[in-house]
C-alpha cells in the first residue's frame, strides 16, 4: 500500500535528515573492524562488514547510529580516497588478477586490470607494479574496489626491488637523466681569473665522484683569507639546455645508500664538472675574509678557472689533524692549509656558539653492501675535524651568497625556516605556560629574541621538553625571497655550494653571474618552483628514509635469535605504545603497548604529554633512554617490533 508512496518518500527523508553525521578518517585494524577518526578526536566503531566498502585512509562522511550505548559508523559518502596512484605487489590466482596495495594498514586484494599498452605476459605473480584504484565502493555508480596497472616496476626477484619500489612511490627517477653528445663552454660574457697555479684542495668522502667545492686558505694577522670555489655547471649548461630542464624537474640529486641517482647528466656531475685533482675547472668562486674571532668580513665573488692538486678524504684530514698514530702528512702546500682551515672553523664555531644557534651533533650511519645489494655492515660516522672545516667553509660561502642576492637582486632561492609554524605559535604558548615557562609571543616569532629563549631551554636539558616542543615547529622552506633561518640563528641563508646536486643553487649562480655582469635582474623565481623544490626535498628525504627501512629489516631481522640488547631513544609516543631509535645503528622500531606489560590495563598512556604509566609508576617519556630487544622483523612494512630488555 506504501509502494511508491509520497508519503514513504517523504518518511525516509525525515529519518535521514534527522540522523546525525560525521565526517573523518577511515583507521583499519588487523582484526577487520576500524574506526572512524574525526577532526575533534572522536572516535566512532565500523564493524567489519562496513569496513569492506572503506579503505585505511578514506575521508568519509558516515551516519552516526546508536548501537545500545554504543555509536557507530554507517560509511555513506566518500570525500576522498586513500589511494590513487600506489605501489602493489600482484597476486594471480587461478587466472584471477588483483593487486595487494604495499601499505601496512591495507592487506586486502583488489581486483585489477592491466592497462592496455602493457604487455600482459610480463606482469607475474609476486611483480611491484604501479596501480591506480578507479572504482570505490562508496563512488555513485561503483559496485566495489577495481584497479589498473600502470606500469611494471620491478620483478619480484630483482634484487633492486628496495630502491626502485621507494623511487616509484615517490615518483621519483630511477635513472640518471641522459647525456648530450657534446658540452662546449658556453660564451657567458665573463672575465675569468685564472687561480690554476693556486693550491686548491678538496676534502671529500672516499667514495665522492661528484666533487663540487676546493678551498684555499691563507692566513693573516688578522684572520684568514678564504677562497671557496665551486663548480660551474652553467658555464656548460643555459636555461634553455634540455639537461637544465630535466635538473628543474628533478630539483636534486637522490642519495639513497648504495646508489645515487644525479640531477644532472653522469658526464658533467662526475666528471666535467667534478673537481677532480690535476684538470682546469672552471668555477664560481667566493674569496672572503674571517677575522680571529670569527667574524666574517669582506667578500667578493667572480669567475675562475682552478686546478685542484689534492684530492682530500674526511677521515685522513681528521686523523692527521687530530694526530692518530701513522697518519699520512700532506702535500707541503697543503699541509699548513689545513691546519689554518680548523683553526678557522673553530673561530667561526665558537662565533656562531655566541651569537647564533649551535645544536647536538648527531651520528651519521653508513651502510656497508655488496654487489646485490645485501647490507655487510652499518657503520656510525660521527662528524670529525675534517667535516667540521668543510661545514664551517660552506655556512660562511653561503652567508655571503645571501648577503649579495639580498643586496644586488633582492630575490634568488634562499632556505627559510622560522622555529614555529605560524598556526602553532599559540598552542606552543599554552604548551611552554602549562611547563612553567613564560614566554612572550615575539621570542618564538623574532629570530634575535628566539636565540634568547632556545639558549636558556638548552640549558635546562630536558630532552622531553625539547622532543615535545618539536611537534610545533617548523620545517625548512625554500622561498623566493630572503627571510631568516632560525635553525642556523641566520637572517638570511642562500646556498650556491652545490649545483652539481640542487636546482636551486645553479638558479643562485646565474643570478651572481648576473651581478658580475652589471645585468638588470631578472624576474624572481615563481613560487610554483620554490614549492616544487621544496616537496622534491622532502621526496628524496623520505626515499632514503624507506630504503634505509628496508635494508635495517633485512639487516636486522637475521639476527632476531640472538637477543642483543641496545640502547634506544624514545622518539614518538602513541596510543598503541612507543617508537624508539636505536644508538648502535640508527634503526627505529615500534614497541606495542601489550609489550610493556603483562596487564594491558595497568598501562596508562598519554599520547599528547607523551608519558607512559605502569601500574601508576611514570615509566617512559619522549627523550627518554631505555635498552631494547628486537623481538620481529617484518619486511612486508619494513618495520622492526621490539620490546623493553629485562
Amino acid at each position: 500500500m506504501l509502494q511508491n508512496n509520497a508519503l514513504l518518500a517523504q518518511l525516509k527523508q525525515d529519518i535521514r535528515a534527522n540522523t546525525p553525521r560525521a565526517q573523518g578518517t577511515i583507521k583499519a585494524t588487523d582484526k577487520g573492524f576500524g574506526f572512524l577518526e574525526t577532526e575533534d578526536g572522536t572516535s566512532y566503531f565500523i564493524p567489519p562488514p562496513a569496513m569492506k566498502q572503506v579503505l585505511h585512509g578514506d575521508r568519509i562522511e558516515a551516519a552516526i547510529k546508536e548501537d545500545g550505548d554504543k555509536k557507530q559508523a554507517e560509511p555513506e559518502k566518500l570525500l576522498e580516497a586513500s589511494l590513487d596512484r600506489f605501489i602493489a605487489r600482484v597476486q594471480l590466482r587461478e587466472g584471477r588478477l588483483a593487486v595487494i596495495p604495499d601499505h601496512p594498514s591495507i592487506n586486502q586484494p583488489l581486483k585489477a586490470r592491466i592497462k592496455r599498452s602493457l604487455d600482459e605476459a610480463s606482469i607475474a605473480d609476486g611483480d611491484w607494479v604501479v596501480a591506480r584504484l578507479v572504482r570505490h565502493p562508496l563512488r555513485p555508480d561503483d559496485r566495489g574496489f577495481f584497479t589498473q596497472i600502470d606500469e611494471l616496476v620491478v620483478k619480484r626477484d630483482d634484487p633492486a626491488v628496495p630502491w626502485r619500489v621507494t623511487l616509484a612511490r615517490h615518483a621519483l627517477e630511477q635513472e640518471c637523466p641522459p647525456a648530450a653528445e657534446a658540452w662546449p663552454l658556453q660564451e657567458e660574457g665573463l672575465t675569468r681569473e685564472d687561480l690554476t697555479a693556486e693550491p686548491f684542495f678538496t676534502i671529500d668522502g672516499e667514495k665522492t665522484r661528484d666533487m663540487d667545492d676546493a678551498l684555499r686558505v691563507e692566513t693573516s694577522d688578522d684572520g684568514w683569507t678564504l677562497t671557496v670555489a665551486i663548480a660551474d655547471p652553467t658555464a656548460y649548461v643555459d636555461e634553455s639546455h634540455p639537461a637544465d630542464q630535466e635538473a628543474r624537474t628533478r630539483a636534486f640529486t637522490v642519495y639513497l645508500p648504495g646508489q645515487n641517482v644525479t640531477m644532472l647528466p653522469e658526464a658533467l656531475a662526475d666528471d666535467l664538472c667534478s673537481l677532480k685533482p690535476e684538470v682546469e675547472r672552471p668555477v664560481l668562486a667566493c674569496r672572503l675574509q674571517v677575522g680571529r674571532d670569527g667574524t666574517l668580513g669582506e667578500y667578493r665573488f667572480f669567475a675562475a678557472t682552478i686546478r685542484s692538486q689534492a684530492r682530500l678524504v674526511y677521515d685522513d684530514v681528521s686523523d692527521w689533524l687530530e694526530g692518530v698514530n701513522d697518519a699520512a702528512a700532506p702535500a707541503a702546500a697543503i699541509a699548513p692549509q689545513l691546519e689554518a682551515l680548523r683553526d678557522l672553523a673553530q673561530a667561526r664555531a665558537a662565533w656562531r656558539e655566541q651569537h647564533t644557534l649551535v645544536f647536538k651533533d648527531r651520528p651519521d650511519y653508513v651502510f656497508d653492501l655488496d654487489d646485490a645489494g645485501n647490507v655487510l655492515d652499518i657503520r656510525t660516522e660521527t662528524r670529525r675535524t675534517g667535516q667540521r672545516m668543510i661545514e664551517e667553509a660552506m655556512i660562511v660561502a653561503n652567508a655571503c651568497c645571501a648577503d649579495l642576492l639580498s643586496r644586488e637582486v633582492g630575490h634568488g632561492i634562499f632556505n627559510v625556516h622560522h622555529a614555529f609554524e605560524p598556526e602553532k605559535l599559540d598552542p606552543a604558548l599554552e604548551f611552554l605556560a602549562a611547563q612553567g615557562i613564560e614566554v612572550e609571543r615575539e621570542q618564538l616569532s623574532e629570530l634575535p629574541r628566539y636565540r634568547e629563549l632556545r639558549r636558556a631551554l638548552d640549558d635546562r636539558e630536558d630532552a622531553w621538553l625539547d622532543a615535545r616542543l618539536r611537534r610545533f615547529q617548523g620545517y625548512t622552506n625554500m622561498s623566493a625571497r630572503p627571510g631568516p633561518h632560525f635553525g642556523l640563528g641566520l637572517p638570511a641563508y642562500a646556498t650556491w655550494t652545490s649545483p652539481i646536486r640542487k636546482y636551486g643553487d645553479m638558479v643562485n649562480h646565474r643570478l651572481i653571474k648576473g651581478v658580475l655582469k652589471g645585468e638588470a635582474a631578472p624576474a624572481e623565481a615563481s613560487q610554483r618552483l620554490t614549492e616544487q623544490l621544496t616537496e622534491r626535498r622532502r621526496l628524496n628525504r623520505m626515499a632514503e628514509r624507506d630504503v634505509k627501512d628496508w635494508l635495517y629489516v633485512r639487516y636486522l631481522g637475521q639476527s632476531l635469535d640472538q637477543g642483543t640488547v641496545y640502547d634506544a631513544d624514545i622518539i614518538d609516543i602513541r596510543r598503541g605504545g612507543m617508537r624508539v631509535r636505536l644508538s648502535a645503528n640508527g634503526a627505529t622500531a615500534f614497541i606495542p603497548a601489550p609489550m610493556l606489560h603483562s596487564d594491558r590495563n595497568q598501562v596508562a598512556i598519554d599520547d599528547k604529554e607523551g608519558r607512559i604509566q605502569i601500574a601508576g609508576e611514570p615509566c617512559y617519556q619522549l627523550g627518554g633512554t631505555l635498552r631494547v630487544k628486537l623481538v620481529e622483523a617484518r619486511e612486508a612494512t619494513r618495520s622492526l617490533v621490539a620490546t623493553p630488555a629485562e
